[in-house]
């Protein structure tokens, strides 16, 4: 194998490896962002869950309590 023919290989091997891990970096990028945004979104659900729990742990105590009429209200104006 004379040194042109070498080089041509070499040149051609390294041109095939960057086009293969270009087009596998790209499909694992992709999954990999999409798995991010999915990870955020579950927070911020999982957050606002939280806030709704809360929410209505404190409707329920206002509906079970047994103050008078003149404590829940005061209690309704509290939370606003």
């Amino acid at each position: 194998m004379n040194p042109f023919e070498m080089v041509v290989m070499i040149v051609a091997i390294v041109t095939l490896g960057s086009i293969i891990r270009g087009k596998t970096n790209g499909k694992f990028g992709k999954r990999y962002q999409a798995n991010m945004a999915d990870q955020i979104e579950n927070k911020q659900l999982r957050s606002e869950i939280n806030d709704l729990k809360d929410r209505i742990a404190v409707l329920e105590r206002l509906a079970t309590d047994t103050h008078s009429a003149a404590a829940l209200d005061r209690e309704i104006d509290k939370l606003r």
